[in-house]
C-alpha cells in the first residue's frame, strides 16, 4: 500500500473510533448500483433503534465542487438529538460538469427513501445542509425538488426528491449575478479570477458566467417558488470566495414568495470560521430543524449580531 493511502486509511479508522458514543456508522453505500466511485454515502444512526422513524439530515459537503469529502461528517452529533443522518458524495466538476452534482444529490434522496423501512427513516421529513458548494447544492436541492428539472438518474423514480427544509451555510445562490456582487462587495475582494479555469463557478457549468442559460440552470434562485420549504442561511459579511450579497439576494427572493426564511448575518465572518461553530450557532440550526422536521413548537430566533461580530481588524 503507498504510504499515502496507509495515512488516509490510518486517519479513517481514527475518525471512525472518535464517533460519539450511541452513534454507529455505515460507511460507503452505493446509492447508484454500479455507478460511479464518487456516488456513496455514509450513514449515521442512533445505537439504540429508536420506536418510531426518525427524521433525516442529509448533508452535502462544500468544496468548490471539486474538492471536499463526506468524511467526516460535521452534523453527526445531531444523531444524539433525535435524528438520522446521511452525508453524501457527489461527482467533481473535473469529472463531470454540472448537472451532475444535482443529479447525485437527488439520486441519493431518492435513494434513502427508497430504504426508509430498512433504515427507519421518516420520509415525509428530510433536511438539507451543507456549506459554501454543499450550501448551493442544498439550497438547489430545496428549491428545484419536485420539479423535474434535471433528468434523473439512479432509479427509484417513484420516490421524491424533495426535502422539507434547508439550512444553507454561504452558499452560492445566483450564478449570473455574482461577479457584479463581488466587483461591488466593499468589505472584500474576491478571491477568484472569474472566467478562467482557476474558477470554481465557471468550471462547474463548463463556459463562461455570461451563458446566461447554464448560470441560470445551475442557481438556486432560478427556482424560487411558493412550494419551497423552509430555508435558513448563515453567512458572513467578508466572505472572499462568496459574496454576502448572494444570501441576500436569495433570501429576498424567497420572502416574495411567502416562503419561511432566516438569514442569520455574522458580522465581519469570512468564508468559515469560528463566529458559525459558536454554541448560539449550532443551537439554531437545531432549533430550526426540531421545528420544520420534528414539529417542535419553539420560535426560531436569530442570534443578535452583536454576539457573534469579530473585532475589527487593525
Amino acid at each position: 500500500m503507498k504510504p499515502i493511502l496507509l495515512t488516509l486509511a490510518i486517519l479513517s479508522t481514527t475518525l471512525l473510533a472518535q464517533l460519539p458514543a450511541g452513534i454507529k456508522m455505515e460507511k460507503d453505500i452505493a446509492y447508484i448500483e454500479g455507478g460511479d466511485e464518487a456516488q456513496k454515502l455514509d450513514l449515521y444512526l442512533p445505537e439504540t433503534t429508536s420506536e418510531k422513524p426518525l427524521p433525516l439530515i442529509v448533508h452535502i459537503h462544500g468544496g468548490g465542487w471539486r474538492a471536499g469529502n463526506k468524511f467526516p461528517c460535521p452534523v453527526t452529533p445531531l444523531v444524539l438529538k433525535g435524528y438520522a443522518v446521511a452525508s453524501i458524495e457527489y461527482r467533481f466538476s473535473q469529472k463531470a460538469i454540472f448537472p451532475a452534482q444535482i443529479q447525485d444529490c437527488q439520486a441519493a434522496i431518492r435513494w434513502l427513501r427508497a430504504h426508509a423501512k430498512q433504515y427507519n427513516f421518516d420520509t415525509d421529513h428530510l433536511g438539507a445542509v451543507g456549506g459554501s458548494a454543499g450550501g448551493h447544492l442544498s439550497a438547489l436541492v430545496g428549491t428545484s425538488g419536485g420539479k423535474k428539472a434535471f433528468p434523473p438518474i439512479g432509479g427509484h423514480l417513484d420516490q421524491s426528491d424533495r426535502v422539507q427544509a434547508v439550512i444553507d451555510i454561504y452558499g452560492p445562490a445566483d450564478f449570473t449575478t455574482v461577479v457584479q456582487q463581488a466587483a461591488e462587495d466593499k468589505n472584500v475582494k474576491n478571491i477568484f479570477a472569474f472566467n478562467t479555469p482557476s474558477d470554481p463557478y465557471s468550471s462547474l457549468i463548463g463556459t463562461r458566467l455570461d451563458d446566461k442559460a447554464k448560470a441560470d440552470a445551475v442557481s438556486p434562485v432560478h427556482y424560487v417558488s411558493k412550494d419551497n420549504p423552509p430555508f435558513l442561511i448563515l453567512h458572513g459579511t467578508h466572505d472572499t470566495l462568496v459574496p454576502y450579497a448572494q444570501s441576500v439576494q436569495l433570501e429576498s427572493a424567497l420572502k416574495a414568495q411567502n416562503i419561511p426564511v432566516w438569514l442569520q448575518t455574522l458580522p465581519g465572518a469570512g468564508h468559515g470560521g469560528p463566529a458559525f461553530g459558536k454554541p448560539a450557532v449550532i443551537q439554531l440550526m437545531q432549533t430550526f430543524f426540531d421545528k420544520h422536521l420534528k414539529g417542535t413548537d419553539v420560535e426560531i430566533k436569530l442570534v443578535p449580531e452583536s454576539e457573534l461580530a469579530l473585532p475589527a481588524s487593525k
